[in-house]
């Protein structure tokens, strides 16, 4: 089927866009390449080199993958040009990976702050306008966040996929249960921006029946996956830097070239994580098992595991023999956190999780070791700081 990959260039769009196409689809990359340029505007790459999109593709059909097509387009401010888009090649699936994807980044300044939410926010509202008006009958896939749950304030309950049902009492004395959209608690402008995304899906999922899979994903890690792996022009991206490289990458990364672990905080934070060849697999299981037409929007837990941070660094320590430094936390967050997940959905599915244990840890190492000349260490820190209290902490060391 005619797939779209909105954001198709990224850290997890681009090794779906890939995979996809080697399962025999047709796929077209849309992005306006704005991860690119935020490189740019900070003044760090990532730690793997990047080939240009067009090598990319290039490189794609050589080592003999079915052709993708690539439009250079920014969803979120070229409404008429992706209106047209659907129009003319009326897709089967949208995959939406087409968001600013950091937290930190999203909390560094009012610019980027506002950035955030304008591309976000409008990105995901003008594609549900779009397939309204187009008339096209496309099933959305789109990227979100387990941070949508917020982290601390779940009392040892197991978040489920999504809906809560939720007992309400009446003035009788009698009571009734709904299923509701489970409450959300933001962490930042980025998670913020992941909240509104699925109101607009449940609305326009209730409105217009647009048909919506929306996957709460976990922290990604790991580099590439086998097929990325075919050509070092298909390499995907490594973000080591304090914005946006994701907490067990920039671990492996820093014992790799002998910088300590970063700990911020007590280390008590429990985040889930999955390996970007889960997250791939099940972006592509997603598709597979659309929602049919009067169903509401299917909200899946895209993660694997839980870990506490203190002992995700533990355990890269004792893997690599880096030290561990503790420093004062940027974010604005519950000192520690349990977390519970239900992610049968995809398990259900037939997703074989990829663990901490499988030994993939080892191979990130050995990435960010042959590039570790790459590497500019005065980018390691993370100094985006949420309030102006944080600020001065990360100041003071």
């Amino acid at each position: 089927m005619k797939v779209f990959v909105l954001g198709g260039d990224g850290f997890c769009g681009w090794p779906c866009a890939v995979n996809l196409a080697d399962a025999g689809h047709d796929v077209v990359i849309v992005d306006n390449l704005s991860r690119r340029k935020i490189d740019i505007d900070l003044g760090v790459e990532s730690l793997t080199p990047i080939a240009t999109i067009q090598d990319r593709l290039r490189a794609w059909e050589q080592v003999g993958g079915k052709a993708m097509r690539f439009v250079h387009l920014d969803i979120a401010q070229e409404y008429t040009r992706l209106l047209d888009l659907l129009r003319d090649e009326r897709p089967a699936a949208v995959v939406h990976f087409a968001e600013q994807r950091a937290a930190p980044y999203s909390m560094k300044s009012s610019a980027t702050k506002r950035y955030t939410v304008d591309n976000n926010v409008n990105g995901t509202h003008n594609l549900l306008a779009a397939i309204v008006e187009s008339g096209v009958d496309c099933h959305i896939v789109h990227l979100g966040t387990m941070g949508v749950y917020g982290y601390g304030s779940h009392r040892g309950a197991t978040i489920p996929e999504g809906y809560l049902t939720v007992e309400v009492p009446q003035p009788d004395g009698s009571r009734f249960t709904e299923k509701i959209l489970h409450p959300a608690d933001p962490g930042s402008v980025y998670h913020m921006t992941k909240t509104l995304d699925q109101l607009l899906f449940f609305y326009y999922n209730k409105n217009d029946g647009i048909r919506v899979t929306d996957l709460h994903q976990g922290i990604v890690w790991g580099t590439n996956t086998e097929l990325t792996e075919k050509d070092p022009r298909l390499t995907n991206r490594f973000d080591y830097d304090g914005d946006y490289g994701t907490v067990l990458n920039r671990f492996l990364m820093q014992a790799a070239i002998g910088y300590p672990l970063t700990v911020h905080g007590t280390g008590g934070q429990t985040r889930a994580f999955i390996h970007i060849r889960d997250s791939v697999r099940c972006v592509q299981l997603a598709l597979e098992h659309p929602p049919q037409s009067g169903e509401k929007v299917k909200i899946f837990n895209q993660m694997t595991e839980s870990h506490q941070v203190g002992q995700l660094a533990e355990k890269v320590a004792a893997l690599t023999g880096a030290e561990i430094s503790h420093l004062p936390n940027p974010r604005k967050e519950a000192i520690e956190n349990d977390l519970i997940v239900d992610n049968r959905c995809f398990i259900e599915l037939g997703l074989k999780p990829t663990t901490l244990d499988d030994g993939l840890m080892a191979e990130v190492v050995d990435v960010a070791r042959r590039w570790a000349d790459r590497c500019d260490r005065s980018r390691i820190p993370c100094i985006s700081a949420w309030t102006t209290k944080q600020a001065e902490a990360i100041q003071a060391v």
